[in-house]
C-alpha cells in the first residue's frame, strides 16, 4: 500500500457537516468541503491486509484497496478506472450507501474502519472536475435492441451496461423524471438531484434513449414492447408499501412515507403541487412509524418543513452500541445508528407497538395509542408480548408510515406474463424469467433492498441479457467469490 503504517499513524476523519440549526433551513447537502490532502490521508489508512474482506462486504465487489492506493498516489485517472470497472454510479453510492464495505474492513476489527464511502465520492467528483468522466458511446453497435422497464438505480445500471455492450437501449419510465427512488424517494439533503441529472445527461449522450411519462399497460402495452425489442429487462422496483391495518388507519393525516417524500422532492424540483393534495409537517406533531432509512428521511424532511415535534417509533428494541457474538466482524453490525436527521432533533421510542389512530370529530388524526412490548425467544423464534395496561397516548396530527415495501406492482408484471414467487416477487433463474427474452433485476426480483444492491442487480442482469443476445458477454461480471453479507 501507499503508506504502510498509515493505519497506525492516521485517525479516521470525515467531512464535518453544517450546523443542524442552519441546514434545516434548506434541502442542500449537509456536508462541508474536505481538503484533498485529508482524503489522501484517509486512503493511506487502508492496510495491506492480505485478504480484503471489504470486497465481499461490497455488493458490487468494488476493488477498494487498489483505488485507495491510487488516491494516496494522487493518480485520479487510475482511481476512477478501477472504481468504474465495478460501479456505474459511484456518485450515488458515495453519498447514500450505508457502506457495508466499511463494516467488513479488516482495520475495523479494533479501530475505526477506512472511510471508503467518502473516498469513493471523492474519486468520482475529482474525476468529473478533471474531465476524466465524459461521454463514451460504444464504437460499434450490435444491431440488437433492448428495453428496460423502470429508470431506478437497477434500470439505469442495466441500461448503462447494455449500452456499453453496443446494444440500442430504450428505458421506459412512467414518471416525468428519471431516477426512480434516487429522484423521488431520497431527499435532496442526502442526494441533490443535479447529481442524478448529470449522470442521465451522460447516458443520453452515450446513446441511451429514455421515454418518460410512459406507463406500461397504459401508454404502451407489454406485448408491443415484446414485439419491438430483442431483449427486455424488468426493473420496476418493489413499490407497494407495507400498510398498518389498525383502527383509524383511514384518518386524515395518516400517509405512507413515500407519499410525503415524493411530494417534497417534486416541490424542490419546482413541480406544482395541488393545494388540496399537500402533505405538510409545518406546525404539526409528526409521528414517524418505522426506524429505517425511510423513516429517517421523513424526520429530516419534517424538520425542514417546520414540524412542531417529531417522534419516531420502532417496534424492535434499541440496538446495542457495539457488536455482540451474534453479529461478529465481518458481518453487518446490528448496532445503533444515528443519522444526520436524528442529529437535527426529535425523539426516538423503541419496543413500542402502534395500536390505534385516534381522530377528532372531523376525522383528523390527533393522537396515537401505543403499547410497550417486550421481546423474547420461543422455539428459536423472536416474539413479543404486549403490556396493554401500560398503554399511552401521544400527540399526532401527521403520521407517516415507513414500515417497508412488499412487492412490485403486479398489473405491470401481468403485461409480460412473468411468473411470481409465493411472496409476490418476479421469479427468475440467473435473472431470466419464464418468458423467452425477458429478464428481471432489482427490488422487483429480490425484494426491498439497498441502492447498491439494485446497481449490482442491474449489472448482473445486463450480463445475462447480453449473453442471451450474443452467446457470450464481454461485460464485467461480479466474481462468484463476492458473497452477500448476511443481514444487510
Amino acid at each position: 500500500m501507499g503508506k504502510l503504517d498509515g493505519f497506525l499513524t492516521i485517525d479516521r476523519e470525515l467531512p464535518s457537516s453544517r450546523d443542524p440549526k442552519e441546514r434545516i433551513g434548506d434541502f442542500k447537502e449537509i456536508y462541508d468541503e474536505f481538503a484533498e490532502e485529508k482524503t489522501k490521508d484517509q486512503a493511506a489508512r487502508c492496510m495491506d491486509c492480505g485478504i480484503p474482506f471489504c470486497h465481499s462486504g461490497c455488493p458490487l465487489g468494488n476493488i477498494i484497496p487498489e483505488f485507495n492506493e491510487a488516491v494516496y498516489n494522487e493518480d485520479w485517472k487510475e482511481a476512477i478506472e478501477i472504481l468504474e470497472s465495478t460501479n456505474n454510479f459511484p456518485e450515488f453510492t458515495g453519498r447514500i450507501c450505508p457502506a457495508p464495505c466499511e463494516a467488513s474492513c479488516v482495520l475495523g476489527i479494533n479501530k475505526p474502519p477506512v472511510a471508503i464511502e467518502h473516498i469513493e465520492k471523492s474519486i468520482v467528483e475529482k474525476a468529473f472536475e478533471l474531465g476524466l468522466i465524459k461521454a463514451a458511446p460504444p464504437k460499434h453497435r450490435t444491431g440488437k435492441t433492448a428495453a428496460v422497464i423502470g429508470a431506478g438505480p437497477a434500470g439505469l445500471a442495466c441500461a448503462d451496461q447494455l449500452n456499453k455492450a453496443g446494444h440500442s437501449v430504450t428505458v421506459y419510465e412512467r414518471d416525468s423524471r428519471i431516477g426512480g427512488l434516487l429522484r423521488y424517494g431520497i431527499p435532496d439533503f442526502k442526494l441533490e438531484k443535479w447529481v442524478v441529472e448529470r449522470r442521465v445527461a451522460l447516458m443520453i449522450e452515450e446513446g441511451v434513449e429514455f421515454k418518460v411519462n410512459t406507463e406500461v399497460g397504459k401508454d404502451i402495452s407489454g406485448q408491443e414492447i415484446i414485439d419491438s425489442y430483442d431483449v427486455i429487462v424488468v426493473c420496476t422496483g418493489a413499490t407497494i408499501p407495507r400498510d398498518l391495518d389498525i383502527p383509524g388507519r383511514q384518518a386524515k393525516g395518516v400517509h405512507f412515507a413515500m407519499e410525503f417524500l415524493t411530494q417534497q422532492n417534486k416541490k424542490v424540483a419546482g413541480d406544482t403541487i395541488s393545494q388540496k393534495d399537500i402533505i405538510s409537517a409545518k406546525n404539526r406533531h409528526v409521528v414517524v412509524i418505522g426506524g429505517g432509512d425511510t423513516g429517517s428521511d421523513c424526520i429530516g424532511t419534517s424538520h425542514r418543513q417546520g414540524a412542531k415535534s417529531v417522534v419516531q417509533l420502532e417496534l424492535l428494541p434499541q440496538p446495542k452500541t457495539e457488536r455482540t457474538d451474534e453479529d461478529p466482524w465481518p458481518l453487518w453490525p446490528m448496532t445503533l445508528r444515528t443519522s444526520s436527521s436524528h442529529e437535527e432533533g426529535g425523539e426516538r421510542q423503541w419496543s413500542v407497538l402502534t395500536k390505534e389512530f385516534i381522530t377528532n370529530d372531523h376525522g383528523q388524526v390527533e393522537k396515537i395509542k401505543l403499547v410497550p412490548i417486550e421481546w423474547y425467544e420461543e422455539d428459536g423464534r423472536m416474539k413479543f408480548r404486549e403490556y396493554e395496561d401500560k398503554s399511552y397516548l401521544i400527540d399526532c396530527d401527521l403520521a407517516l408510515l415507513a414500515v417497508g415495501f412488499t412487492t412490485p406492482e403486479h398489473p405491470v408484471l401481468k403485461q409480460f406474463n412473468v411468473y411470481l414467487t409465493d411472496n409476490g416477487l418476479i421469479e427468475s433463474n440467473n435473472y431470466k424469467t419464464n418468458r423467452t427474452k425477458i429478464f428481471a433485476a432489482g427490488d422487483a426480483r429480490r425484494g426491498q433492498s439497498l441502492v447498491v444492491w439494485a446497481i449490482s442487480e442491474g449489472r448482473e442482469a445486463a450480463f445475462q441479457a447480453d449473453k442471451f443476445l450474443m452467446g457470450t458477454s464481454k461485460l464485467e461480471k461480479k466474481s462468484s467469490s463476492m458473497t452477500e453479507v448476511s443481514s444487510i
